[in-house]
């Protein structure tokens, strides 16, 4: 019931036009987010084996 309320309101403050666009940039976002996190852990992986040499 609460979820159905909650989608209501976001309907109601975007409209429902703009809610294909607010998921798709929110989705983008998660994703770099996601790249960016791998990255650093990839790059931290890197520098423990350099200095285990």
């Amino acid at each position: 019931m609460k979820y159905l309320l909650i989608l209501l309101a976001v309907v109601l403050l975007f409209g429902s036009k703009k809610l294909p666009e607010l998921g798709r940039s929110l989705g983008q976002s998660l994703r770099e987010f996601k790249d960016a996190t791998k990255g650093l852990a990839d790059e931290e992986d890197d520098a423990n084996k350099k200095d285990s040499k």
